[in-house]
C-alpha cells in the first residue's frame, strides 16, 4: 500500500480520535436519585436538569450539529476547528455524521468532509470515490475498536475502551447526568437559541469530582485511576465547565462544555433536535470496506522485514 493512502488512515484515526476524545470526557451515570441540594436556586435547577435527563435518556436519539475547538500543540494537535452533523442514538450507540475542520486540511491526499457510521462498537469512515480507485476500490475504512484495545496490549487501555464504550458517545443524558453532580449548579436565565425560548444551565466539575462521577473509569484499579488523575492534571487541565439550555419541552438544545489547558481552552458545543427520531444506521458493504487493524498488521510485518533486512546488510557487505 502506497504511503499516501496510509496517511489517510492517519487522518482517519484523527477524526476517530476527536469523537471518542470529547465522549470521553462526558461520561456520566444513571441518576436514579440526586443529593438533596444546599438551597432553593440549586434545588430548582436540579429539578429541571433531572427531568430534562429522563426524558432524553428515554428519547435514545436526535439530530445533532457540533463545534469542537482546540488549541494548537495540545498533544501535537495542529489545532482549529472540527464540525459534525448528523444523527446519533444512545442505548445502543449509534452514530451516523459527516466530519469537516482543520485536520482534514492538513493533508493534500485528505477530502474535504468524512462521513463515520459508528455500529456495534465499529467505525467506519468514507474516504470517498477519489480516494477509493487509489485503495483497490475500497472507499470505507474499519476500525474495531474493540480489537484495537486487545491489539495495543494495554490492559487499562482495554479496559477502558472495552467497559466504557456506552459512554463513549456525544449521549446527551449522559452529559446531563454529569452536570446534576455540579455542587454549583445555576440558573443562568431565560435565552433564545436559533429563536427558540430556553432556561440556560450552567455548572463546573473539578477533574476530581468528574472522574468520581464517570462511570467508565470505575473499570481501573485504585493506581490506574491515580495515574491517569495525574496526567490529567499534568496536562494542565483543572475543571471542566458544562453549560446548557433547556427548551419548553424540556429537552437540551445546546450543551457547551469547555476545559482550560495551558495551551488554551478546548470547547465542545452541540445542538440537539428532533429528539426521538429513528437513527438508522448501517454498515457499509463489506467489498467497499478496508480493515485498518488488518493494514496495521501488514505495516508491521513491513517494518519487521526491513529492520531484518538491514541487520543482514553488514555480512552480506562483508
Amino acid at each position: 500500500m502506497s504511503m499516501s493512502a496510509w496517511r489517510r488512515a492517519g487522518v482517519s484515526l484523527t477524526a476517530v480520535a476527536v469523537v471518542a476524545g470529547v465522549a470521553g470526557c462526558q461520561g456520566g451515570s444513571d441518576k436514579k436519585a440526586v443529593n438533596e441540594p444546599k438551597d432553593s436556586s440549586r434545588s430548582a435547577a436540579t429539578e429541571v436538569i433531572t427531568a430534562a435527563y429522563k426524558k432524553t435518556a428515554e428519547a435514545k436519539s436526535a439530530k445533532i450539529r457540533m463545534t469542537m475547538s482546540m488549541p494548537a500543540g495540545m498533544d501535537g494537535v495542529k489545532g482549529g476547528e472540527m464540525e459534525m452533523s448528523g444523527v446519533m442514538g444512545w442505548d445502543p450507540t449509534l452514530m451516523d455524521i459527516t466530519v469537516k475542520g482543520e485536520a482534514f486540511k492538513a493533508d493534500p491526499d485528505a477530502p474535504e468532509q468524512m462521513r463515520m457510521v459508528w455500529l456495534d462498537n465499529v467505525v467506519y469512515l468514507d474516504m470517498g470515490a477519489q480516494q477509493a480507485a487509489k485503495m483497490d476500490g475500497k472507499r470505507w475504512m474499519k476500525l474495531d475498536i474493540t480489537a484495537a484495545a486487545e491489539a495495543s496490549g494495554d490492559k487499562a487501555l482495554q479496559k477502558q475502551m472495552t467497559s466504557g464504550l456506552e459512554n463513549m458517545n456525544q449521549d446527551p443524558a449522559k452529559q446531563l447526568a454529569l452536570l446534576l453532580d455540579s455542587p454549583n449548579l445555576k440558573h443562568v436565565g431565560p435565552e433564545k437559541i436559533d429563536g427558540t425560548d430556553t432556561q440556560h444551565y450552567k455548572g463546573t466539575l473539578s477533574v476530581e469530582e468528574m472522574m468520581k462521577s464517570n462511570e467508565s473509569l470505575s473499570v481501573l484499579s485504585d493506581e490506574e485511576r491515580k495515574e491517569l488523575l495525574a496526567n490529567v492534571k499534568k496536562a494542565g487541565i483543572k475543571d471542566y465547565d458544562t453549560e446548557v439550555w433547556v427548551n419548553e419541552d424540556g429537552y437540551p438544545v445546546r450543551m457547551v462544555v469547555g476545559m482550560g489547558t495551558p495551551q488554551g481552552a478546548v470547547k465542545m458545543t452541540a445542538d440537539y433536535s428532533d429528539y426521538g427520531a429513528k437513527a438508522e444506521v448501517q454498515a457499509p458493504p463489506a467489498g467497499e470496506t478496508l480493515d485498518l487493524m488488518e493494514m496495521f498488521e501488514e505495516l508491521g510485518k513491513a517494518m519487521q522485514e526491513g529492520d531484518g533486512a538491514s541487520a543482514e546488510e553488514p555480512a552480506l557487505q562483508g
